[in-house]
Formats: C-alpha cells, sequence, structure tokens
C-alpha cells in the first residue's frame, strides 16, 4: 500500500524555518513525481513545490522561490522540503503528494494525484 506521512510542521516567527520530511513507504521512488502543496484556510490546495525523480526537474511557485528548496534521500525514501524566510502568509496545511510519471504534479488538477499524505500545519506567526 502506497503511503505517504508528512512531519515537521510547527509553529515559527516570521523569518523562521521549517524542514518538513515526507516518508515514502510502499514504493519507490523511481519515475514518480513527488512534491508538496498547501492549503490554507477558505483557499484551494496549490502546489509549492514539486521534484521529477526520472530527470531531477524541479517546480517551485512563485510564492517560495528563492526560500523554499526540495530535496530527496534515495536511501531513507524521504522527500524533503526546506523552507526558510517564512511569511505568515505560508501558514498552511502542507501536504505531500505523489504520482507514477506524472510530469508537471504541481501544477495538474489535485483530483488527479493519486496519493496523498494527510498534512501537516504550518503557522508562521509572532
Amino acid at each position: 500500500q502506497r503511503q505517504l506521512v508528512e512531519s515537521g510542521g510547527g509553529l515559527v516567527q516570521p523569518g523562521g524555518s521549517l524542514r518538513l520530511s515526507c516518508a515514502v513507504s510502499g514504493f519507490t521512488l523511481d519515475y514518480y513525481s513527488i512534491g508538496w502543496f498547501r492549503q490554507a484556510p477558505g483557499k484551494e490546495r496549490e502546489g509549492v513545490s514539486c521534484l521529477r525523480t526520472s530527470d531531477g526537474g524541479t517546480y517551485y511557485s512563485d510564492h517560495v522561490k528563492g526560500r523554499f528548496t526540495i530535496s530527496r534521500d534515495n536511501a531513507k525514501n524521504t522527500v524533503y522540503l526546506q523552507m526558510n524566510s517564512l511569511k505568515p502568509e505560508d501558514t498552511a496545511v502542507y501536504y505531500c503528494a505523489a504520482g507514477f510519471r506524472l510530469y508537471s504534479l504541481c501544477t495538474m488538477e489535485t483530483g488527479r494525484i493519486p496519493t496523498w499524505g494527510q498534512g501537516t500545519q504550518v503557522t508562521v506567526s509572532s
């Protein structure tokens, strides 16, 4: 059974950092796209950062470019999202998602993405 488990969320002050982890079980990431989405109250879920394991391609939304970094640890079958210079508008539930050979994971319709984690809350507030 494919499973994604997020961790690392929490409360942080503006300007601070957090690292989210997405532990993958039930499959390996070869030829998958995997990434991070977020959903703030009253807003649609949006793609934040995604990684395409087939060619190493990455995507960052304009809202996080230059502040967030996605990475992968093959040995641990885990994907990370390093979030720096956090802003109050980054407050949301962050979800990990994956799909086999989905070329544009972060920008596709979320209903088409087959595998999701349960989410982890990130709150940026002083």
